[in-house]
């Protein structure tokens, strides 16, 4: 019976190591998500949706920060936290089918109608505080993370997300 010296056995243990994690699926691409607002004492802005003409989106008293803003296709969770004091938000993934135009408007629900807009999944209401994750399959592609409380939209409340090949 042969035997192989131990620094021969370490190097086919690594072989083996390296071989066998060839078949790993890749994790997922992890977002984290900042759901912020200047408190509720402060005027909501309107006319800040996405694509709007003149948008000046310094007058925005809401907003999404993502971090990163973009990502590798395939399976993406966000984590999403509500930075804020006192009031609900929430967290909508929008495919953007032609970027740079606005997505459909329910004028007197002061909403953006969900159904027509592309919704991929959403963190529903999160009250002051409180976290919730989303994990998504998101193909290569221009996104849209959205707070679609009434009028938070058109607050500014919403930010371009990117989907690399």
């Amino acid at each position: 019976m042969k035997t192989i010296s131990r620094r021969a056995a370490l190097g086919l243990a690594a072989a083996m190591l390296m071989a066998g994690s060839a078949g790993v699926v890749q994790a997922a691409s992890l977002v984290q998500i900042s759901l912020w607002d200047k408190g509720a004492n402060m005027e909501m802005p309107i006319g800040l949706a996405y694509a709007a003409p003149g948008l000046d989106l310094a007058k925005a008293t809401m907003g999404i920060k993502a971090s990163p803003g973009a990502v590798k296709a395939g399976e993406v969770t966000f984590n999403v936290k509500n930075d804020s004091k006192d009031t609900v938000h929430e967290m909508i993934v929008m495919y953007l089918a032609e970027p740079g135009k606005p997505l459909p408007y329910l004028e007197a629900e002061n909403r953006v109608d969900e159904d027509k807009a592309g919704d991929k999944g959403e963190v529903s209401e999160l009250d002051p505080g409180k976290s919730g994750s989303l994990t998504v399959e998101l193909k290569a592609g221009k996104y849209l993370l959205i707070c679609n409380v009434p009028g938070h939209y058109g607050a500014g409340m919403w930010a371009e997300f990117t989907v690399d090949p």
